[in-house]
């Protein structure tokens, strides 16, 4: 019996319709994001030990600064590339290749201005030429070629994952030796230079496919541009969701408290990590080729998709929550105790978003990203009136408990337009919330000296 289930379970994988296509690049991207972390984690409890809390801290700003830039001017172009007709033409993809190019040099001016009102606003002096160096990696990143969202496009994990995998190590060697040798925040700035580099090369290396070349094409670029303005200003919003806290929590703590916090921070969203690199990159194909509202047979296929995923993810989400406080006592020394009840009370508030991440996937690829901006627009707005309230009614606590309920607050609007791509499934949103609910309480009942312990993270 369990040979004949095996044996099932491997035809399915083999099989080349869109479903099996799916799982097998979402078990290799799961598979390749859970190498990621250990080495992401093994690299950051060896850099807590040859740094001070404050390092990571104004290296948090400046990633926020960087992501800032990238997301406020995103133009779609991978999206744009998965969910078009034209995603193949040499045209278009030369085309949009172009357009990353010139996107990726102005970012690197835009930083360049900005780089003095950020450490001045920080109040850190050396913060404007942590910045002016570390965004030159958005110039990098501009060249690497649409072999990548091509691969993506056509559920191609394998490889991409690898040479990933294979980038973060470089960055991580580069960081730690450059961490050794300097002791400084330059050696984070440096090894984020050196794994923008060793990513280019990889992929130019090992990514079968065209190479491109600069090309301006007017009926791409059209297209393009139509579909990427709500795009741009989705992502503008998209930023406030998910870098709110940093900014208002950046300003609102000390360096090293932030830096605490980030350590926290960095445990506690790897689920929600994993969901949003899964759902963005198999979603989209999957509702292009298989859309819910079809038939029957459709939707009851995303639904075990759905099912999959959000089990994997609610069960990570948990063990972190119930686990999270102890983790950072083993792994970190008594300066980042802190951060053992911001893991417990992020992961148990990222589980309303674990809920709905797999819908907005079908806004996108029915082309509609209008509808995608209203989204995330109410997503912003929420996220950051609760963040600000909460931080001002219970300082740390309360704002982390006010990004948690702008979540619940955007709920109703999720469902809407998951109802107008009949992509929604109240009954995986009903087992969900209710298993969720009750191993919240379980994460909090367990942990509540931590979460209270909070308030050790002041504006002191």
């Amino acid at each position: 019996m369990t040979m004949a289930v095996t044996a099932a379970l491997m035809g399915r994988l083999r099989s080349a319709d869109i479903g099996s296509r799916a799982l097998r690049s979402a078990g290799i991207m799961i598979a390749g994001f859970g190498a990621s972390q250990l080495l992401r984690l093994g690299s950051n409890l060896l850099l807590t030990r040859l740094l001070f809390p404050e390092a990571f801290g104004i290296m948090a700003i400046v990633m926020v600064v960087m992501m800032g830039l990238n997301m406020f001017s995103d133009v779609g172009l991978t999206p744009a590339i998965m969910q078009s007709r034209r995603g193949d033409d040499p045209a278009f993809l030369d085309t949009a290749w172009t357009i990353q190019i010139g996107r990726g040099i102005g970012l690197w001016l835009v930083a360049l201005v900005l780089a003095a009102p950020a450490a001045q606003w920080y109040d850190e002096p050396m913060l404007a030429q942590y910045l002016s160096v570390a965004a030159l990696s958005l110039v990098i990143n501009g060249f690497n070629p649409t072999r990548l969202d091509t691969a993506h496009r056509h559920l191609r994990a394998g490889r991409v994952t690898l040479i990933e995998l294979a980038t973060q190590a470089t960055q991580l060697i580069a960081g730690l030796a450059l961490a050794w040798a300097w002791g400084s925040v330059w050696a984070l700035v440096a090894g984020g230079l050196a794994g923008a580099l060793a990513q280019l090369v990889y992929l130019n290396l090992f990514l079968p496919g065209a190479r491109n070349r600069l090309r301006f094409e007017r009926a791409a670029a059209s297209e393009l541009v139509h579909f990427g303005k709500w795009i741009f200003l989705s992502t503008v919003a998209g930023f406030a969701v998910a870098q709110g806290d940093r900014l208002l929590i950046g300003s609102y703590l000390t360096l090293s408290d932030f830096g605490i916090y980030n350590i926290g921070l960095f445990l506690a969203t790897f689920p929600v990590m994993l969901g949003h690199m899964v759902t963005r990159r198999v979603l989209i194909p999957v509702y292009r080729d298989s859309p819910p509202g079809r038939s029957r047979a459709d939707f009851l296929r995303l639904r075990r998709l759905r099912m999959l995923a959000s089990a994997g993810l609610l069960m990570a989400t948990f063990a972190l929550g119930l686990l999270g406080d102890w983790l950072i006592g083993v792994m970190y020394d008594a300066r980042y105790a802190a951060a053992g009840g911001v893991v417990v009370l992020v992961a148990v508030l990222q589980i309303p978003v674990l809920i709905g991440m797999t819908y907005d996937q079908a806004v996108l690829a029915s082309g509609r990203s209008r509808r995608f901006f209203a989204l995330q627009a109410t997503r912003a707005v929420l996220t950051l009136a609760g963040l600000a309230a909460g931080l001002a009614w219970g300082g740390l606590w309360g704002g982390l408990l006010g990004q948690g309920a702008a979540q619940l607050l955007a709920y109703p609007l999720l469902v809407a337009f998951a109802r107008r791509e009949r992509a929604w499934d109240p009954l995986h949103d009903l087992v969900f919330a209710a298993a969720g609910l009750v191993l919240a309480a379980i994460c909090l009942w367990v942990n509540l000296p931590a979460v209270v312990a909070l308030d050790t993270l002041g504006a002191g």
